[in-house]
């Protein structure tokens, strides 16, 4: 089948069969299309989309392009979280090895970042030797033993959508919600889940900021995924702010690790992350309820079984086995960190967290292309929430960066976009509803 008829008939706002789309993907998969010919789908799909039915097809072409794993032998419910993405957005870090102290089994593939949002690999290549692409022997040892593993895509899990991931990022083709569905269950119909559970995000720092194109994209994943056969749900969750006090990648798994000793209660980022493990035991039936769910999370915090968990997982795909005693041996720290200094008093009333996001793109923690080595250093710590009254010359966020010039940018930009009140601002929910 030529490819470019099938990209002249999604451009044309034709409905494409299943087969069709199987053929594009097999073709994608295999290596047989110019990034050109990928962008150029990419596009006709933002701009025309996709029907249910297209959608569904899509999604199973590019999670039937590779190997799709089983669980044999693993006697825990199988089960996974996924987020659309944002800025300060390390929940996965935390809620794997909740969720597998608290008895599930959590498989968790994760991406890169993508636009002005973080990824998880990215943070966790802050980790010396952590494997973010271990074999499926690896992969499937560390979720036996140690409840939970967070990797990367291989070349052998949904490869088809590697690729068209990759070509997204840089052609402004990421906020399709089709796109998007088919991205996101791809690769959880590829790791044999049972249960999932999805964070989707919105606001300023989302890809969808409309709250109804949020809800859109919720009920299209959620359709789609019981339609394939794991038991789905949704939470909208607002990020029209950092959610967690650090924004980068090294400077995020030190939050992590904060998190998991138990340094981080009574924040926006604690609330979501005991929401999410509360609906996982639930939708996998280990808890009765979201209130039993929360009172299991939170004691595998307080007992540190969640900590004692992730140190297993970072230690069996490769990383320090003394990590968690001892990050600072480990985690590189930045040349240069300075306070960011609130240039008058009142209370912090609002941001732009896709701007956040791009200040640290620009110190160098993210990419502006797929190839672009990003600097794990740098970042920003101690991110005051919005509703914090604050006073003339304190800090609101640490820069952390490779030089002084670098620096004073990231604090301008910081400055410029914080916006200071005289009234204490009214803020949306952190969680605005479930799907």
């Amino acid at each position: 089948m030529i490819p470019q008829e099938i990209i002249r008939r999604k451009r044309n706002g034709e409905t494409l069969s299943s087969g069709e789309i199987e053929a594009f993907v097999t073709l994608l998969a295999k290596g047989h299309l110019s990034e050109g010919q990928i962008g150029a789908f990419a596009m006709a799909v933002w701009f025309k989309g996709m029907t249910r039915a297209e959608t569904v097809a899509l999604t199973l072409a590019m999670a039937n392009s590779g190997d799709m794993l089983t669980w044999e032998g693993i006697d825990r419910p199988i089960a996974d979280k996924h987020s659309t993405g944002g800025v300060g957005d390390n929940v996965s870090l935390m809620l794997a090895p909740i969720a597998a102290a608290c008895g599930l089994a959590v498989p968790m593939i994760s991406g890169r970042g993508l636009g002005h949002t973080g990824g998880t690999l990215d943070k966790l290549e802050s980790i010396p030797g952590y494997l973010i692409t271990p074999d499926a022997a690896l992969f499937r040892k560390v979720v036996k033993e140690a409840g939970c593993a967070i990797i990367g895509q291989t070349g052998a899990l949904a490869p088809a959508d590697g690729k068209l991931y990759a070509v997204r990022d840089v052609t402004a083709t990421v906020d399709s919600v089709p796109l998007i569905t088919a991205s996101i269950l791809s690769k959880k119909l590829a790791a044999g889940l049972q249960t999932l559970i999805l964070d989707v995000k919105t606001g300023s720092g989302a890809f969808l900021t409309d709250a109804d194109e949020a809800k859109t994209l919720a009920s299209s994943l959620v359709e789609v995924a019981n339609g394939a056969g794991v038991k789905t749900s949704a939470l909208l969750t607002d990020m029209n702010e950092p959610l967690a006090d650090a924004a980068g990648n090294a400077v995020e798994i030190w939050n992590c690790l904060d998190f998991l000793s138990g340094k981080k209660s009574g924040t926006r980022l604690e609330a979501i992350v005991l929401a999410f493990a509360a609906e996982m035991l639930v939708g996998s039936g280990v808890a009765a309820s979201l209130a039993d769910g929360e009172v299991s999370a939170r004691q595998a915090l307080s007992s540190g079984h969640a900590m004692e968990t992730f140190a297993r997982m970072v230690a069996m795909l490769g990383g320090p086995v003394d990590f968690v005693e001892s990050p600072a041996r480990y985690l590189k720290a930045a040349p240069v960190q300075k306070p960011v200094l609130a240039p008058e008093s009142g209370w912090l009333a609002s941001c732009d967290a896709r701007e956040a996001g791009m200040a640290v793109i620009d110190l160098g923690g993210g990419r502006r292309h797929p190839s672009d080595r990003i600097d794990h250093r740098v970042g920003f710590s101690g991110l005051l929430p919005l509703g914090t009254q604050v006073e003339k010359g304190q800090p609101i966020a640490f820069v952390h960066a490779a030089d002084d010039a670098a620096a004073e940018r990231a604090a301008a930009a910081i400055i410029a976009n914080y916006k200071i009140s005289g009234d204490k601002p009214k803020l949306p929910p952190v969680i605005s509803g479930r799907v």
